[in-house]
């Protein structure tokens, strides 16, 4: 029975006794319980590190970590640590690895790391103040902001550029002065945020001074829309190699088909979502992996699908001197360093996988993936169909909901080896109707 009761103090309630109050609120309260036992990890250390992960843990939600393998990308071979729980996409992206690898796989063309973040403030004087303000400000902005800029500087990172921005034609009164940084392989978020809160501080100290009252700092904190930080890599090949994806369709059929797809998701928003889900379907599987902040990388993805008025497609394509080239091009703040990247026994390992990159080559290794895996979307939506494929992967998990035995998985395997998967004829498989 569900209880709808306020409880105080419930993140100083030991686990257990978190577990025995939810066990109340569920159909079947023992397997509840034994449930958030069974996923808990039997090494109570190992249980300890991920518990600090988060507040108030009362067990482990698991997803399967995956490996797409033999992607070429810029002369190197990678297998690629996925972890997703949807079915098809570590095998499109594989599929997709498979195709390309044979055409000279994928190269980066352009690629930068730079990150922002804003004072965002409410200035109630004239500008010419606020300019007078800010000179002298930043005069001596890089030498009070020492401290803590001194060990990233060490390593070749730092503070890049800062500017001031007027605002109030948008919100009456508002400023903002703006950061750019350099992290090198950290995702620097704690570094940045520290940077700009101290710039927050040194920027009302000097208002206070030269014009007391006038200036009202309303927050600090780095922006997970940085453009600058990106990648853009392609796929290309001779237009008729593509008809290794369709026989029934020469090679610039297909290759005028891609162009087609790519046109109807920059004019048609609903078919733009859609497409970019499906490259952040794989983008989202190696930021995961690698202890990375998909929600930071999504944010700023889907800030940038609409930088030019309306949501259109990360990828491209064209047709041009007789080849083929499929090109992505989107925002990624990574790291490889600092963070989970370090703390998540996995995450750790997916870096070793894939050869300890820098934030540079795993930008790289992301952007493939994503590319890779609209390709693939693609190419099975101008040719068979989406859910050919798709329903066949999903079949274990039909399975699996019917609870099935070992012996009439493979019955059912064999019989729709040829045949189209849904979720309807596989139960009436299993009842004997078919």
């Amino acid at each position: 029975m569900q209880d709808n009761k306020f409880h105080e103090g419930f993140s100083k309630l030991s686990r257990e006794e978190k577990i025995a109050l939810l066990a109340q609120m569920v159909d079947d309260p023992d397997s509840f319980t034994e449930e958030m036992k069974n996923y808990r990890f039997p090494d109570e250390s190992l249980q300890d590190r991920f518990e600090q992960f988060s507040e108030n843990t009362i067990s482990n939600f698991h997803l399967p970590f995956g490996i797409a393998p033999n992607f070429l990308i810029d002369g190197n071979i990678y297998h690629i640590p996925m972890v997703t729980e949807e079915s098809s996409v570590i095998a499109a992206a594989s599929k997709a690895a498979k195709f390309w690898y044979k055409k000279g796989g994928f190269q980066t063309e352009k690629i930068s790391t730079v990150k922002r973040g804003h004072v965002h403030f409410m200035w109630y004087g004239t500008t010419e103040d606020l300019d007078d303000l800010y000179e002298k400000f930043k005069g001596g902005l890089q030498s009070s902001l020492s401290e803590i800029t001194a060990s990233m500087e060490k390593r070749g990172g730092g503070i890049r550029e800062i500017w001031l921005s007027n605002r109030s034609d948008e919100l009456d009164h508002y400023f903002q002065i703006g950061l750019s940084f350099e992290t090198i392989d950290s995702m620097g978020a704690n570094f940045i945020n520290s940077v700009l809160e101290k710039t927050a501080q040194e920027l009302k100290k000097k208002a206070q001074e030269k014009h007391p009252g006038k200036l009202d700092v309303i927050m600090a904190i780095l922006s997970n829309y940085s453009p600058a930080s990106y990648v853009q890599i392609k796929a290309e090949c001779p237009v008729e190699d593509l008809a290794d994806v369709d026989v029934s369709m020469k090679g610039r059929e297909v290759g005028e088909r891609f162009i087609k797809a790519i046109d109807i998701a920059n004019h048609s928003v609903s078919r733009a979502v859609t497409n970019n889900k499906g490259i952040m379907n794989g983008v989202d599987a190696v930021v995961i992996a690698t202890g990375n902040d998909f929600r930071a990388i999504e944010a700023g993805t889907h800030a940038y699908a609409v930088s030019h008025g309306r949501t259109t497609s990360l990828t491209s394509c064209e047709i041009k001197d007789g080849r083929f080239t499929f090109r992505l091009k989107m925002p990624l703040a990574l790291g490889t360093v600092g963070g989970l990247t370090h703390l998540h026994p996995l995450a750790s390992r997916a870096l070793e996988i894939l050869g300890k990159p820098s934030a540079r080559e795993l930008m790289k290794i992301t952007g493939a993936v994503g590319l890779a895996s609209n390709f693939s979307a693609i190419r099975s939506l101008i040719t068979s169909g989406i859910q050919k494929g798709h329903m066949k992967l999903h079949l274990e998990n039909i399975l699996m909901s019917l609870d099935v035995d070992d012996k009439m998985k493979e019955k059912i395997k064999a019989y729709f080896k040829d045949k189209e998967v849904s979720y309807s004829k596989v139960k009436a498989f299993v009842e004997g109707k078919l």
